[in-house]
């Protein structure tokens, strides 16, 4: 998908009802994400099933390999069609998978509706992000982008509460079915959200339909509104195709090294943000907590990331992006290696929201600085070749959970496994050189801009 350009006149409540659209249908996805962990120790128990715990960490990867196959078609559905159109259609699929997941009378029907639901989450963070920051101004994206995402860590958040209440008010072993199917509610703001969504004014441009901007434009009160600022120059439009050389950059003797220490520590992150997210209360519980304390250990987890975020994003402006990643995931692991320890419970609260910060907030900001260390027409590709590299350790996260409980191993194993991952993606960027090289920009501007003749000149994707 295309990185949206700018459009430096939006009106303040136009960008905050684009905003507000965007962290409603982040925060449906991140509570269908976090209900998962937040009912698997219920799962556990659930005598008519009789899972085992590779089971359970399979059920925790089902949603989210539908979300890797998601995320390499919705995009593409979305240059085609609009981005208006398939976020809210994809808003309905996993939302609806939700109440089909909560209905299922076999473990495999629930792992059949989790990966439908995946199916639509992949592509939506992305197409999110790109409305967020279209219609921002220049100087509020980055800001603008760190509130949107949050919606993602409270939306685990609202799982977390929701079982916690459920559980602690309901004695039945079938009350988890009401905390998935609760997902589904989000589908009550569809009209809401649909209101309140414009079509992407960049996607309007670039298909030819300017009238149709230009008529949008004016409602939004974007005056005086230039289709030009938006449109995609033929250079652009050129470099965006021939992927293979884009490939050719990121693999050379200058970049191969970052290039493979990026895929390596976001592999990483990634891993330890879905692991942790899917087995935390499991974990906790069989460290000696009952229920209701351990989802509150995820309530922490989640709620310290969505703030967390937006502090790291900070501290990254100003203090560098490198330096920032290395020290919290470091943290991160540290406090996850300290969780084994016999802590009161108010200590073990604080190092569970430092292991939030070091997960979910720093692989997010994570993604940005793989976006800014490449040369501008690499940028995209490089940033979605390691996201779909590093979405098969989100796939293994819930797997290594779930073959941690099924061993012979202690509980304290989780710890172990966790706080190395976390060291290792600390490690990795650690490795990075602190600065792009400069030297190169001959051959990567030869490698992703080859000479163009009437004959080769090839179509634009878009």
């Amino acid at each position: 998908m295309s990185t949206a350009r700018p459009v430096w006149n939006v009106p303040a409540r136009v960008t905050t009802t684009v905003l507000l659209a965007c962290w409603l249908t982040i925060l449906a996805e991140g509570y269908d994400i976090g209900v998962l962990g937040a009912v698997l120790p219920s799962l556990a128990d659930y005598a008519p099933w009789g899972l085992t715990p590779v089971q359970l960490g399979a059920l925790g990867s089902y949603g989210l390999i539908g979300m890797l196959l998601g995320a390499m078609f919705i995009g593409q559905l979305s240059d085609l069609f609009g981005r208006r159109r398939v976020l809210l259609v994809s808003f309905v699929i996993y939302n609806a998978a939700a109440l089909g997941a909560a209905l299922a009378p076999t473990a495999e029907v629930f792992g059949l509706f989790r990966f439908i639901g995946g199916l639509g989450m992949g592509g939506l963070i992305p197409i999110a992000a790109a409305m967020t920051i279209e219609f921002s101004p220049p100087w509020r994206r980055s800001m603008n982008y760190a509130l949107m995402f949050s919606a993602y860590s409270f939306g685990i958040v609202v799982a977390a509460l929701t079982a916690l209440v459920t559980f602690t008010a309901v004695d039945d072993p079938e009350a988890w079915r009401w905390v998935v199917g609760l997902g589904a509610v989000p589908l009550l703001l569809y009209p809401v959200i649909s209101r309140m969504m414009p079509e992407s004014l960049e996607f309007l441009v670039n298909k030819g339909r300017e009238t149709d901007a230009q008529a949008q434009a004016t409602r939004m009160g974007i005056t005086p509104f230039d289709a030009e600022a938006l449109r995609i120059p033929e250079a652009e439009k050129v470099s965006a195709v021939p992927w293979r050389q884009v490939l050719a950059v990121m693999f050379t003797r200058r970049f191969i090294r970052s290039t493979i220490l990026f895929w390596v520590g976001l592999f990483m992150g990634l891993l330890l943000v879905y692991g942790l997210n899917t087995w935390l209360p499991s974990i906790m519980r069989d460290a000696g907590y009952d229920l209701g304390s351990s989802l509150t250990f995820l309530l922490v987890f989640s709620l310290t990331a969505g703030f967390g975020g937006i502090l790291v994003g900070w501290l990254a402006d100003r203090h560098g992006q490198q330096k920032v990643l290395v020290l919290f995931y470091a943290l991160g692991g540290v406090g996850v290696l300290l969780l084994m320890m016999d802590f009161p419970f108010i200590v073990n609260m604080v190092l569970v929201g430092v292991a939030g910060l070091g997960a979910i907030a720093t692989s997010a900001v994570l993604t940005g600085f793989i976006t800014d260390y490449y040369p501008p027409n690499a940028r995209a590709t490089a940033a979605g070749w390691a996201l779909s590299f590093a979405r098969l350790g989100a796939i293994m996260g819930p797997m290594v959970g779930g073959w941690i409980a099924a061993s012979a191993l202690g509980f304290e194993w989780n710890f172990y496994v966790f706080a190395l991952v976390a060291g290792l993606a600390a490690l990795c960027l650690a490795g990075i050189p602190r600065r792009r090289p400069t030297s190169s920009a001959v051959e990567e501007k030869a490698a992703v801009q080859p000479a163009i003749t009437p004959a080769s000149q090839p179509t634009p994707s878009r």
